[in-house]
């Protein structure tokens, strides 16, 4: 058990919690939530004995076993696989106690020694690193490199499997799902759900907490609370009592009102002295109860240029990869691509990593040439992309505004202020160097100067990688509301769920349309997973179905890339009638808003005088003028409608979400 009881902590002179409480039993996994700079990350460092409290009382459960992910990597010659087992401190000390034993030959101490390495499992300590190694995206033929051979995102999964090797009774990750793909955050949501110790996780990914954990502890405001069920449940509880507290918080800002009132009405009365002293002690006593306004920080939009209705760009037997040089031969990474992309099209591509997906994007955003294919462009062609690294490549001696005044240089400095405004850069964080900014605020700038741009085809490459909910709820508000069309490659599934109509798989050096829904692709993956590496025991599994195992094996596999292949012209047809649907949403929105203003007009008494009647009898013949352009836009749109979900309904259906 963990226990908290009256705590404050301080960290750089700043209070991050205030007296406060929280309990944690053995087995409980826990979601930490809160804005950033709240104190998540310092409560991992007081539970790790880094940190101490600054009052109150702390305990943990003595001899509880602690794992935690390390940022860093040291040691660098280590093969992979050896760096993992590593994690397990216990049975490398057992290991070398043994090879020890078996060199003075006491057999009696070789007897005790195996007897512990079996106790430890340690006989199946390398079957269970490979297990983690394969369940995090390493291929077999990777697995006795180097440590040094990997990149950044690579050692991180490294880092993770090697936590996870660690044997604990308690367990802390810190976005253990940045520097994944979706193939392995579905691996790592299974391991974790068997995880039989407690668990404290902070991430900004909503389905994989939603997935894993049984509790939400919100940090907010220097408190905890602590809240039952997964993130949804939280968010949702959280909006009633907010709503709650509003309402009692209008209510006691009315009494307020009108004991204020009266003490100033009748304050110089002496007839009156007894009850406004009364009054005046009531409005004392009222404690306020604070307002229910949920901070949102970020509003923008990607405002896009003029879209047409031809294809943005069209493509057809294409081959995609890196050219030969003087080391080595060329790497196709893509074969025989076929792929349209029409004004209106929001896609997302799946699968793992290193299979093509950035490649693409990179070919599509003009940054890579094609090894040999056609390719068409649009002359009203305009390009935002965002790549993984390009909140890297920002001036880090450059301030905000002067990063928009390089793309612009005649626009006024109160416009881009109001436009960076809408992105979280507000005051005087307009000035502040970028060195100074976080990853999240990077990526955020990022972001801001490519909808600066107004694009009208948006290629966007794992966005949310450094961005927390508030930024990632606008981002999927913003993209919902573009006009443009939409190319997407993201690890986070309900950014995906909100804002791609159309799926693709890139798998064996074939793009090919994933013609089920993601929850479809999901299971599809866990059950290749379980196929692949099973657990001992079946611990991290569920019971495979015989559809689900059907998945996996090659003959089925190849008729449903071919189904998928027969069914692209099916796709093809519906893409018009999505186009023309936006087309309709985008005039509906634009009537209803003149409608009202023109309510707002009719709501000013003044022009209900005689004087104003030619100006009353003009505007109510707008709003009927309007008012039937509205009906006749919401008739088409229900047949356009119909006929959408018709299509849908014979290709299998697709799965939305609504953020």
């Amino acid at each position: 058990m963990i226990r908290l009881h009256q705590i404050s902590l301080l960290r750089g002179g700043h209070c991050l919690l205030s007296d406060c409480d929280l309990v944690v039993h053995s087995g409980q996994k826990l979601g930490l939530a809160g804005a950033n700079g709240s104190g998540k990350s310092s409560l991992f460092s007081l539970l790790q004995g880094q940190l101490h409290v600054s009052s109150g009382d702390f305990s943990m459960a003595p001899g509880w076993r602690l794992a935690h992910m390390a940022q860093e990597i040291t040691v660098l010659d280590c093969p992979a696989l050896e760096y993992v087992i590593d994690g397990d401190v216990l049975l490398r000390q057992t290991e070398k106690k043994l090879a020890v034993a078996e060199k003075n030959k006491d057999d009696h101490k070789i007897a005790q020694l195996h007897a512990e390495l079996d106790a430890l499992d340690g006989y199946r300590a390398r079957f269970r690193a490979e297990q983690l190694l394969h369940g995090l995206g390493f291929q077999q033929s990777q697995i006795h490199k180097s440590v040094r051979s990997f990149s950044g995102g690579w050692r991180m999964r490294l880092n993770l499997a090697r936590t996870l090797m660690t044997p604990s009774d308690l367990l802390l990750l810190d976005e253990p799902t940045n520097h994944l793909d979706m193939d392995a955050i579905i691996w790592l949501e299974a391991w974790l759900k068997s995880y039989k110790g407690t668990l404290l996780l902070v991430s900004h990914d909503r389905e994989f907490l939603d997935a894993v954990v049984d509790h939400i502890a919100h940090i907010e405001g220097e408190k905890i609370n602590l809240y039952p069920g997964n993130y949804t449940a939280f968010e949702r509880i959280r909006a009633e009592r907010l709503a709650q507290g509003q309402a009692l918080h209008e209510k006691q800002r009315k009494e307020q009102e009108r004991l204020g009132r009266f003490v100033s009405r009748f304050r110089a009365k002496a007839s009156k002295a007894r009850q406004v002293q009364s009054r005046i002690r009531a409005l004392e006593r009222i404690q306020m109860h604070a307002p229910a306004y949920v901070d949102q920080p970020f509003s923008f939009a990607f405002p896009s240029a003029d879209v047409g209705t031809a294809p943005l760009i069209s493509v057809r037997s294409l081959c995609l990869g890196y050219p030969a040089d003087s080391h080595q031969k060329s790497r196709p990474l893509l074969r025989d691509v076929a792929l349209s992309i029409l004004p209106g099209d929001s896609i997302g591509l799946l699968g793992a990593n290193g299979t093509g997906k950035s490649t693409l994007i990179k070919f599509l955003a003009g940054q890579l040439d094609k090894l040999s294919g056609e390719e068409v462009r649009s002359g009203q062609l305009r390009i935002g992309y965002f790549a993984q690294h390009h909140p890297e490549l920002l001036d880090l001696q450059a301030d905000p505004i002067l990063h928009v005044q390089r793309l612009s240089p005649d626009a006024r400095e109160q416009s881009i202020r109001d436009f960076l405004g809408s992105f979280g850069f507000r005051n005087d964080k307009v000035h502040d160097r970028v060195e100074l900014f976080s990853g999240g605020e990077r990526a955020r700038l990022a972001l801001a100067l490519m909808a600066w741009q107004r694009p009208n085809l948006l290629l966007l490459d794992e966005p949310t990688n450094h961005l927390d909910n508030a930024m990632r709820h606008a981002l999927i508000q913003a993209l919902q509301e573009f006009g443009g069309a939409l190319v997407m490659v993201s690890h986070d599934r309900h950014l995906l769920r909100c804002t791609v109509n159309d799926l693709y798989h890139v798998h064996e050096e074939q793009l090919v349309p994933w013609q089920e829904d993601l929850d479809d692709y999901i299971r599809w993956q866990a059950s290749k997973k379980r196929g692949a590496f099973p657990e001992k025991g079946e611990e991290c599994s569920q019971p495979v179905t015989q559809e689900q195992a059907a998945l996996t094996l090659p003959g089925v596999r190849e008729n449903r890339q071919a189904h998928r292949r027969k069914a692209a012209d099916a796709r093809e047809k519906l893409r018009p009638l999505r186009h023309s649907l936006k087309q309709l949403e985008g005039q509906m929105d634009k009537t209803r808003a003149s409608l009202d203003e023109l309510e707002k007009k009719l709501a000013n008494e003044d022009i209900y005088e005689p004087a104003s009647k030619g100006v009353l009898l003009n505007l109510l013949d707008q709003q009927r003028i309007l008012s039937q352009q509205m009906n006749e836009l919401e008739e088409k749109w229900l047949e356009v409608s119909e006929k959408l979900e018709s299509g849908k309904s014979s290709q299998g259906g697709s799965s939305h979400c609504q953020a």
